[in-house]
């Protein structure tokens, strides 16, 4: 099971081998700042330029050209004017002035951010570069000052320009980012364990020679945005990367409220912080003698804590501080700081009535798991991802549809592709193993309860809240993380285990139905499982960029299963999905969705002109984010999210135009997912990893995951299935065979007959005793229905959805072998083929296997040459037709016919019976007859706009108009609001040129 990475639960120091951080950083020592002989140099000379800039500058434009602008009002006589050199210059001079003005602006409010100690400055608009020269400048000239320790983080980087460029795109990201969030920034080069100690050490023995110790208090949230250590270190250590200095100095020592700091990102407000020595700002309590600044329950409350720190607690107190994290079980880290924690595992109301099922009840998550070691292997992979499984399953029967469709619409004579091909190989592993892992029940309920809680709130004139994940329980239960509080949440949702979890229970989320809103989470999307539950993090809300290193196969396995489960998820609506730097074409699974690009230099490009559009939109809407833009008018209109997924490692120039682009992506609901081979990347919000174990880390998230990965060869055969599924797709194949053809002589006569086609009937058989006959009956249609033979945990996933152990499928195998018998050879008639397949000797048949076999025969077989056994094998064939497909089926099973498309092969297959033996009667001027052909035909395949056609000219071939005029009043009234289609009105233009008016005066 997986568990949550500490940095101290095993005891050791964070640098040690066992430590769980992260694992492709090479540590180094942070040095720490000291003023040198360079920094004074460098204050001397921006002192000189700022002078040159704001003074010297104005002062040579007024005396050496002065008054630029004219002084008169303006009139008409200046357009005919000439343009001299001295008109030139006056232009340059405003233009000159403007840009000095701006400069000067940018200089007051750096000097003003730097002087207050309140962290970074708000941006002039449109000053970037000026508003960068003055940082820098103010910078070099406070650096020397005790102010400069509360600037902006890097100065000692002065005058690079690669790190200057970075700066724009971190401060936004870090002006968005509550918690812990960005604790690891572009910039950020991660110090050995003892090198850190050693400072922290060092530290507080330079506070006590001073004979001061400096103290900081976590402040309360204000807005979305929580206190963090990377910020507490950039406003009063002048570095955010310095805050492995406080964590080191306060790890395991016990705060006000009881609790322990165990994680970097762990952070609550309340707690107190003891500062290295060199730390400034206003914020901060220098004891004893800033005492009087604060109450006096904030004096003992620092007072305590500065007796419970100190080098004594370091070796006792990290193992207190790894079982003080786990302790409570999962749910015990309630925390107001906006990170990625696990949620409190509750029972759900109907827990008990769920245990007291049997076999059928809270054995959903033990199906994959089921048969592992009987030899039915299938990719782990996608059994072990129930929502990618789910939707990818889902959009394969879409596609398999639309295929039947456009073949049926565009066919002559015998339709090519009656029959999907059936997948073979690894192909048909893919397909079994999304059958088995497939959870379309939590789709549903997952999509009904996010629709639901956005209709809610919608009615209460409130706001969507910002959602970083979503966990789905082993129970079924629903919790939505929030980046900040946000009130009570709208029934029958409940606060969880803090006020930044809202809860769903199953049971309450069953209750939900369908309601017309948009989806409000699209970005939603797994990426592993942990402690018995299911992580799905937010790609659309991440205040930046989510990094991914490790090894690039590792890497490509995760993002393959992240976009394909974007393409094809049931609870977005619209999206677009931007694929660069993978090896795989997935386009095939969503052509609508997905989309590739060549290269990073395309994807700038392409996110440039996307963000600037959204800004845009968004302005023109007056909205302040896509999330308040869902819930408004324009809710289907402007804002599907757009992912972008970019598997190769961008370069560094790139990669800092994509912090920049990332920096206000969550407000526009854009997302960027990054591989990196080093782990250090602009911008970089969240940072994880995938080991080669399959595992995602996430140290500074407190996550530790197992991955949900789709392993390139896995990506090859479920590309297969849509390939083999694709309707556009142009190639030679012919009129595809039934997998099973049944002899139709005398001579054939099965032992058994199961009739599907209509109410469910089995001849040959007895029926079964007790309460295992519904479930028998079950498998043997299942097995009727797969010809090619179906996989045992296919088959278990079917009769039990929640799962069921491998003793009672296997006897329920057995069951049904015995109750099907032996054919009087001795041969059984249920058997495994060498794939492990369970496949139905050719003695068993149903009417389904006889329909096909009937026009098969009659389109491409003997029919073809003899008009009189074609007519007679259509004609039989349409008789069997006896309603919809298993009829009167018992309400609660058969869920598996879901996943089929046999619902739409059967209206399809009866379509073209009446449509074949309506022409036969039509070759003889037999209208009347092929008005009954079609008239039975349409009985079970209403829907179908050939059979109306035929329908329309046989009823013309008879002469009656009366009747021809009644039959287009009837489909104008089938059509309702729509009208007729295109094609069909024209044909009633053809044969009868006053069906309009005739429909008017019957209206």
């Amino acid at each position: 099971m997986a568990r949550r990475t500490t940095s101290n639960s095993s005891g050791s120091s964070p640098g040690s081998a066992g430590s769980p951080g992260p694992r492709n950083r090479t540590p180094q020592p942070l040095p720490r700042r000291r003023r040198s002989v360079g920094d004074f140099v460098k204050a001397f000379l921006a002192l000189v330029a700022l002078l040159v800039l704001l003074i010297g500058v104005p002062g040579a434009l007024a005396l050496q050209i002065g008054w630029p602008l004219p002084s008169g009002a303006p009139t008409l006589d200046w357009l005919q004017q000439e343009i001299t050199v001295g008109t030139f210059i006056n232009v340059l001079t405003v233009v000159v002035w403007l840009a000095w003005a701006q400069f000067t602006a940018c200089v007051l409010v750096e000097m003003k951010a730097a002087l207050s100690g309140v962290g970074l400055p708000n941006r002039v608009p449109g000053a970037g570069p000026s508003q960068l020269l003055a940082r820098q400048l103010v910078a070099a000239l406070l650096l020397v000052g005790a102010a400069a320790a509360s600037f902006t983080p890097g100065l000692s980087q002065l005058g690079q320009q690669l790190e200057g460029n970075q700066r724009p795109a971190v401060a936004a990201a870090a002006q968005q980012a509550p918690g812990g969030l960005l604790a690891q920034q572009q910039e950020q080069t991660a110090a050995s364990a003892a090198a850190l100690a050693e400072q922290a050490a060092g530290a507080a023995a330079h506070a006590e020679a001073e004979g001061d110790t400096k103290f900081y208090r976590i402040q309360p949230p204000e807005g979305r945005h929580h206190d963090s250590l990377w910020e507490v270190a950039e406003r009063h250590l002048g570095d955010g990367r310095r805050y492995k200095e406080i964590y080191q100095l306060n790890k395991d020592h016990t705060q006000p409220d009881g609790s322990k700091l165990s994680e970097a990102s762990l952070i609550r407000p309340g707690w107190i912080m003891e500062m290295p020595g060199d730390a400034r700002g206003g914020e901060l309590v220098e004891m004893p003698d800033e005492a009087p600044k604060v109450s006096q329950e904030v004096q003992q409350q620092i007072s305590d804590y500065a007796r419970t720190g100190g080098a004594h607690q370091q070796g006792g107190g990290q193992q207190g501080g790894g079982s003080g994290q786990r302790g409570g079980g999962s749910g015990s880290l309630d925390r107001d700081t906006a990170h990625i924690s696990l949620p409190e595992q509750r029972p759900g109301a109907d827990r008990g009535h769920e245990q007291g099922q049997g076999q059928q009840g809270g054995q959903e998550h033990a199906a994959p798991a089921a048969g592992e070691g009987s030899g039915f292997g299938l990719p782990q992979a996608l059994l072990g991802a129930p929502l990618l499984a789910a939707g990818l399953l889902g959009a394969l029967g879409r596609r398999r549809r639309q295929a039947l469709w456009q073949s049926a619409l565009g066919a002559v004579g015998g339709r090519r592709g009656m029959e999907p091909p059936t997948p073979t190989g690894a192909a048909a592993d893919a397909q079994d193993a999304l059958l088995v892992g497939a959870d379309p029940e939590g789709v549903r309920l997952l999509d009904r309860s996010l629709r639901g809680l956005a209709a809610s709130l919608a009615g209460e004139s409130r706001p969507l809240p910002t959602v970083y994940a979503a966990w789905m329980s082993g129970n079924g239960d629903l919790h939505l993380q929030l980046a900040q509080p946000a009130g009570k949440p709208p029934t029958p949702w409940q606060l969880g285990q803090d006020q930044t979890f809202w809860t769903l229970a199953r049971a309450d989320a069953e209750r939900y139905e369908d309601v017309d809103t948009a989806a409000p989470y699209p970005g939603l999307v797994s990426l592993g499982t942990m402690d018995d539950s299911r992580l799905l993090l937010n790609l659309e809300s991440v205040p930046g960029i989510v990094s991914l290193s490790g090894r690039e196969q590792d890497r490509a396995g995760v993002f393959a299963s992240v976009a394909a489960e974007l393409a094809t998820n049931g609870w977005s609506d619209r999206m677009t999905i931007t694929l660069v730097g993978f090896g795989e074409d997935l386009t095939p699974l969503a052509p609508n969705r997905l989309r590739h690009l060549d290269d990073v230099e395309a994807l700038v490009e392409t996110m440039e002109a996307e963000t600037r559009q959204r800004r845009g939109a968004l302005g023109a809407a007056g909205q302040d984010s896509v999330l308040t833009g869902r819930t408004g008018p324009a809710q289907h209109t402007r804002w599907a999210p757009h992912l972008v997924l970019l598997a190769a490692e961008p370069s560094a120039e790139d990669a800092v135009k994509l912090a920049e682009l990332a920096s206000d992506a969550s407000r526009l609901g854009i997302g960027y997912l990054v591989g990196t081979q080093s782990g250090d990347l602009p911008g970089a919000a969240w940072e994880m990893e995938i080991t080669s174990e399959g595992k995602l880390l996430a140290p500074l998230l407190g996550l530790e995951l197992d991955a949900q990965l789709l392993p390139v060869s896995q990506q090859r055969a479920v590309v297969e299935l849509f390939t083999d599924a694709d309707p556009e797709r142009d190639d030679d194949r012919p009129a595809t065979t039934p997998p099973f053809l049944v002899d139709i002589s005398e001579q054939g006569r099965p032992a058994v007959y199961a009739r599907l086609v209509g109410p469910y009937e089995i001849i040959g058989l007895e029926t079964p005793d007790g309460e295992r006959s519904p479930l028998l009956h079950e498998a043997l249609a299942l097995l009727l229905l797969h010809r090619e033979g179906v996989h045992p945990r296919v088959l278990s996933s079917a009769l039990w959805p929640r799962g069921v152990t491998d003793d009672v499928r296997d006897a329920l195998v057995e069951r049904l072998r015995d109750w099907l018998g032996n054919d009087p050879d001795g041969t059984p008639r249920l058997a495994a083929d060498a794939t492990g397949r369970l496949k139905l000797a050719k003695s068993v048949v149903s009417d389904l296997d006889v329909l096909r076999s009937l026009y098969h025969e009659a389109t491409q077989g003997r029919g073809v040459g003899s008009r009189a056994v074609r007519g007679r094998l259509l004609t039989d064939a349409l008789v069997l037709v006896r309603g919809p497909l298993l009829a009167e089926r018992p309400a609660g099973r058969y869920g598996w016919l879901t996943h089929e498309i046999i619902d739409a092969q059967l209206p399809l297959l009866v379509a073209d019976i009446g449509l074949a033996l309506s022409a036969f009667h039509l070759e003889k001027d037999r209208a009347e007859k092929a008005i009954e052909a079609l008239d039975a035909a349409l009985g079970s395949a209403p829907g179908d706009e050939r059979l109306w056609h035929e329908l329309l000219r046989a009823t013309h071939a008879t002469g009656d108009s009366d009747r021809l005029k009644r039959l287009a009043a009837d489909l104008v009234a089938r059509s309702g609001a729509r009208g007729l289609p295109p094609r069909t009105e024209a044909l009633l233009d053809e044969l009868l040129p006053t069906w309009r008016s005739g429909v008017a005066a019957a209206g």
